[in-house]
Parts: structure tokens; C-alpha cells; sequence
């Protein structure tokens, strides 16, 4: 017995800003009996993440130190779902589950250690928390934002933290967290509604909208007059460059994404001042959440734990139907989700 299912793949490689135009909706048959260790899961709901553009672009196998989408086939992403038919003792008619699943209806896959997947509850009304949380502040978002704050930045109380994108799906959290920590946090953000809801809802002691400064270093120097301990950086860029020039000694750099490069088929990349790392001792470290999953169990239990006690807000933008992949995955480029993008199938 077999289920269709629709999915969304790219035409082609996709050089620069990405369009709706860019992607197709297919369908497959998909076996609604899954052979002995398989598991069917009816994905519920999906994440958007940028740095897929990286995986669509033709150079992104040598290039980035991710897997390339090969046009026209299947994009894995990370998803909810419900297990709808399984063949692995590990997993039930009935779990819902969160992990690496694909921009499509169904998704079959084969429990491993290499495959990224979690049971979270045994029905979708089985958790206390709504399930789309598990792709934002509890799934990758949450975890970058955990990691890069307590792993690779280590704030100390006191300390001066600034945020690009802070509006988004991971800079809206490390200003949460920070804050936690006893820090004073800055954001930056591209419109002065989501200035407004970093101050207002997110709780950071100050904002600004990047997109009315003519000079970022200017700006910086203006919210940091003692300087930058910390910056989190979602853009690279000239933001990051300026972020550089504002740090103090023994300054902590993380570099969760440079979404200003990802549009920008043959600019010029970041080029920081190495006079400037070396003279002020900055340490500049990227990573991925993947890199810390051995903390993943302590991350969900006390974020969870903050968003029950209402010292997190979690900020979520909702597109409904797979159809909606293209226009919210390309919104993302265009600065027009406020926090985390998600697609709700079901």
C-alpha cells in the first residue's frame, strides 16, 4: 500500500536572492508499510532555516561544509511529526517526534545514530508546550542560541552583550538568555516594529534599527560607550566589522550565520581588522548546534523549564500548508519573518 506525498524541491541551483519562482511542488508514492526498521512519519510541522540557501547554491559540496541539494529531489529539513506506521521496535504508532525530516508530507526514514530524531510525547496534545516550540526556542534556534551564548561566549554578569538580527529565530533567544545571565544586551534589528518588540517583549535593554544608521561603528560606539565584551553575530558583514572595532580586550565573537553573504553571489566577504583581533586578544569562534548535542537534554530541560515560568517568550511567524514553503522560505531573505519561520501542515 502506498500514501502520495507532495514535496518541495529547487528547479536549479539558486545563485543569490532565492524567489518563489525558484521551487516546485512534486509528488511521490510513498509506502504506507515500512519494511522491516523503517519508520513513516506525517510531518506536522517544518522549520525554516537560511542556511539552506547554502545547500542550493552550485559551489555549496566543496564550497560550505554542508551536503548540497541536488535539484529537483527531496530537501531534508528539521520538522515535527507523527509516526503513522513504523516497522523499529524503538518507535510506536503514535509518537510524535522531532529531528531531520523534509520539506514534504510523509518522510520514511531508518532509525540510526547518524539520523537526528527524538520522541517528544506520545500523542501531539501529550506535551504541555505547543509542538512548534520544539523547532524554535527548544529545537536548532534554541540550541545555537544556548550554545553560542554559554558555550563558545561564556557571559559573565555585568557583562556588554551585542545582538545582531535580534528579532530572528536565534538572536531573539541569546538576548533572552543573556539577560538571564546578568548582562546588558543591545540589539539591532531592520524595521522599528521589531525594534519594538525586542525592547518591549524581549526584554533587551536597548535597540536599534541598523537600516536608519548610516554608520554602524558610530551607532555601536553610541550604545556601547565602554565597549563590546560579547558579540553574536547572525549577519557578518560590515556589522561585523564594526562589532569588532567596538570590543574590548578579551572580547568573545560567535558566528552563528552570515546571512549578508548568503544573497551576495560575488561580493565582497567580511574582512576583519586582524589588528584589531590580535591587539584586543578576540577570540572568534563559528559553530554549529550540532557540535553541543551531547547538551541537548539539559538545553530542552532548562529552556523549557524558563519558558513554563515565563521567563522566555518564544516568538513564532506561522505559514500554513506545504504550499507555503517558497513564500516563507524566501521571506526570510527579505527580512519579513520576526522571529521563528515555521510552515504548520497540519
Amino acid at each position: 500500500m502506498e500514501v502520495e506525498s507532495r514535496y518541495v524541491a529547487v528547479r536549479h541551483h539558486v545563485e543569490g536572492f532565492p524567489s518563489e519562482d525558484d521551487f516546485e511542488v512534486k509528488k511521490v508514492k510513498v509506502r504506507w508499510t515500512p519494511e522491516s526498521g523503517e519508520v513513516l512519519v506525517r510531518n506536522l510541522c517544518l522549520s525554516m532555516d537560511p542556511y539552506q540557501l547554502n545547500r542550493m547554491k552550485r559551489r555549496s559540496a566543496s564550497h560550505h561544509a554542508v551536503d548540497g541539494i541536488v535539484p529537483g529531489e527531496r530537501i531534508e529539513s528539521y520538522g515535527a511529526g507523527e509516526v503513522v506506521a513504523s516497522a523499529c521496535d524503538e518507535y510506536k504508532e503514535g509518537d510524535v517526534v522531532a529531528g531531520v525530516l523534509g520539506w514534504e508530507d510523509y518522510t520514511l526514514f531508518r532509525p540510526s545514530p547518524a539520523v537526528l530524531m527524538s520522541k517528544l510525547a506520545a500523542a501531539p496534545s501529550g506535551d504541555d508546550l505547543p509542538l512548534s516550540h520544539h523547532l524554535s526556542a527548544l529545537g536548532t534556534s534554541g540550541m545555537t542560541a544556548y550554545a553560542g551564548l554559554y558555550e563558545v561566549c561564556r557571559p559573565e554578569r555585568g557583562e556588554k552583550v551585542f545582538v545582531s538580527a535580534a528579532a530572528g529565530s536565534v538572536g531573539s533567544l541569546v538576548g533572552q538568555f543573556a539577560k538571564l545571565a546578568g548582562c546588558y544586551v543591545v540589539g539591532c534589528a531592520g524595521t522599528n516594529a521589531k525594534v519594538d518588540l525586542v525592547k518591549n517583549k524581549l526584554g533587551f535593554d536597548d535597540a536599534f534599527n541598523y537600516k536608519e544608521e548610516p554608520d554602524m561603528r558610530a551607532a555601536l560606539k553610541r550604545y556601547f560607550p565602554d565597549g563590546i565584551d560579547i558579540y553574536f553575530d547572525n549577519v557578518g558583514g560590515e556589522t561585523l566589522e564594526a562589532a569588532l572595532a567596538t570590543m574590548n580586550t578579551y572580547g568573545r565573537v560567535a558566528l552563528c550565520g552570515v546571512i549578508s553573504e548568503y544573497t551576495d553571489a560575488g561580493g565582497r566577504p567580511a574582512a576583519p581588522d586582524l589588528l584589531e583581533v590580535i591587539y584586543k586578544r578576540i577570540t572568534i569562534r563559528g559553530f554549529f548546534a550540532w557540535d553541543f548535542l551531547a547538551r541537548f537534554g539539559e538545553f530542552g530541560g532548562v529552556v523549557g523549564d524558563w519558558i513554563r515560568r515565563g521567563k522566555v517568550q518564544v516568538v513564532e511567524d506561522v505559514s500554513d500548508g506545504l504550499e507555503s514553503v517558497p513564500s516563507a522560505f524566501t521571506a526570510l531573505f527579505r527580512g519579513e519573518n520576526i522571529g521563528k519561520k515555521i510552515v504548520k501542515l497540519a
